[in-house]
């Protein structure tokens, strides 16, 4: 307060204080730059919302005051941390004050306090005219830090770029595993023996080499191999750096001795070998099911063929040909049961009528409900028991078909022993660059890059035979099921009318008693 009325006191006096003016109009030291800040404070944290005229002349004042009081002060006596103690404390206090009366900080004071330590600075540019706007109460003040923010548009803005970046991240893996998905749902065929001699060739080396760009096998390695190859770099840069000197004499040098590796090389041989056992094994289960199932169709329907016999508009023919259908609609719902995309509707269109299609549609197991259209079918054929048991004890062979497809879908190896493959070959192949490095040097990067292609080779085959049935012709298999019995219905008349011929002519030829008739 005594110093603003010392202000206030220089408004009516006048002082001679040319020469000083021009001694000190180009100082720059930081006592002139804290009188000038502590005054410019001062003049406005008084300020008060009047009228416009009386505030420029209020301004004109405290412009003349300042200018006046700058040059005759003694620098020498205020010390550069008092100076600067008296500001701190004032802009305190003036932000306390503002808080209370829920007001900002005017931007006439920063721009008053708007300070350059440029040799262009002078006390008159200090202040400058302004126009004061008049106090309304405003929001209180929000100090929250920006990483506490409860802002939602910032919230947003920041999962939405976490998002972006994690799908980024995951452009590859997700392109590489769609044409893998893919590659899974075509339709494989049987060997034949054109594809046997093809599959023996000498050229067979070149011929696979020539399409490891198809491959999908190649294709999932892509990610992995790759990530395991920049991390390489990153570890052989970064240690030549260090080498060179390029980096500070603290940073250490990323080196490690192979006599871990030698000792749990083993190991990993063995869980890469133990996994695809395991998968092949499964695989073989899932063949041998199926050998199983196709085998067993077929005899059930030759049976069944054989044993109704009649005329084309009896009963027996007509439920005879209802349950040859259902018979060979069984392997085609089966395929669909096991193999992810398949349209069991189109498939069994031209197999199955219509309202039965609907009501397999709308059963939970499918396969199952083929199996009770068939057993029902069986009930109503006028056989003796002999036969029914004949026939069912080759239902009972598709029952255990289904078992054994919903077990190898259901149940995967465990999965600690695929999770313990994988972390083992990940940490194997983040550490290779350092146990490389004082062997290889850079050629740590081809090291790396060609141990990940082969390990991670033969743990994508175990993952990709573990299902087994997306490896198997299943379609050409429920095909050549329908066209055989589409052929036994077909041939049944004329191999039964010919037999018949045949032993008609054998009892013309020879008499009751086994000679030849004259």
């Amino acid at each position: 307060m005594g110093l603003e009325k010392d202000i206030t006191h220089l408004n009516h006096r006048s002082y001679n204080i040319s020469p000083l003016t021009s001694r000190f109009q180009h100082v720059t030291s930081p006592f002139q730059i804290g009188i000038e800040t502590f005054v410019g404070l001062m003049i406005s944290y008084k300020q008060k919302p009047i009228k416009q005229k009386q505030q420029l002349r209020k301004l004109k004042r405290r412009r003349l005051a300042f200018q006046q009081l700058v040059p005759t002060t003694s620098f020498h006596l205020i010390t550069p941390s008092l100076t600067f103690a008296l500001c701190m404390c004032l802009l305190h206090h003036h932000h306390h004050r503002l808080l209370h009366q829920n007001l900002d900080f005017p931007a006439e004071m920063y721009q008053s306090t708007n300070l350059s330590f440029s040799s262009s600075f002078t006390h008159r540019s200090l202040l400058l005219e302004r126009r004061f706007r008049p106090r309304r109460p405003r929001k209180p003040l929000n100090f929250t830090p920006s990483c506490v923010s409860s802002d939602p548009n910032s919230s947003e803005n920041s999962i939405n770029l976490s998002s972006k970046l994690i799908s980024l991240l995951k452009a590859v893996p997700n392109w590489s595993d769609g044409i893998k998905e893919r590659r899974m749902r075509q339709k494989r065929s049987l060997y034949t023996h054109e594809n046997w001699v093809r599959h023996r060739s000498s050229l067979r080396h070149l011929r696979h080499v020539s399409s490891s760009a198809s491959s999908r096998v190649i294709l999932s390695l892509i990610p992995p191999v790759f990530f395991f190859t920049t991390v390489a770099v990153l570890i052989a840069g970064y240690n030549s750096a260090v080498g060179s000197e390029l980096l500070p004499s603290f940073f250490p040098v990323l080196r490690a001795s192979p006599l871990p590796y030698q000792l749990t090389a083993p190991a990993l041989a063995l869980l890469l070998v133990f996994r695809t056992e395991a998968s092949y094994s499964r695989f073989e289960q899932g063949r041998k099911a199926w050998v199983k199932i196709i085998t067993g169709t077929n005899d059930l329907a030759r049976q069944v063929v054989s044993s109704v016999n009649g005329p084309s508009g009896d009963d027996e023919v007509i439920i005879r040909d209802a349950l040859l259908r259902y018979i060979a609609a069984f392997p085609v719902a089966l395929k669909c049961h096991v193999i992810y995309g398949s349209d069991i509707a189109d498939d069994l269109r031209n197999v199955v009528e219509e309202d039965d299609l609907s009501l397999i549609l709308k059963s939970k197991h499918r396969p199952r409900c083929v199996i009770q259209f068939i057993s029902q079918s069986l009930q109503l054929l006028n056989l003796d028991s002999t036969k029914i048991d004949t026939l069912e004890s080759k239902m009972l062979q598709l029952q255990e078909g289904i078992g054994v497809c919903d077990q190898l879908m259901g149940i995967p190896i465990p999965l600690s022993y695929t999770r313990l493959t994988s972390r083992f070959l990940v940490l194997w192949h983040l550490t290779l660059p350092v146990i490389l490095r004082d062997d290889c040097h850079w050629n740590v990067v081809p090291a790396t890059f060609i141990s990940a292609a082969s390990l991670f080779c033969i743990e994508e085959v175990g993952v990709l035979i573990e299902e087994p049935f997306s490896m198997l012709a299943l379609d050409e298999l429920c095909d050549m099921v329908l066209s055989n019995i589409d052929e036994a219905v077909k041939s049944e008349k004329v191999i039964r009318n010919r037999i018949i011929a045949k032993k008609r002519m054998h009892e013309i030829k020879h008499s009751s008693n086994g000679w030849h008739k004259s």
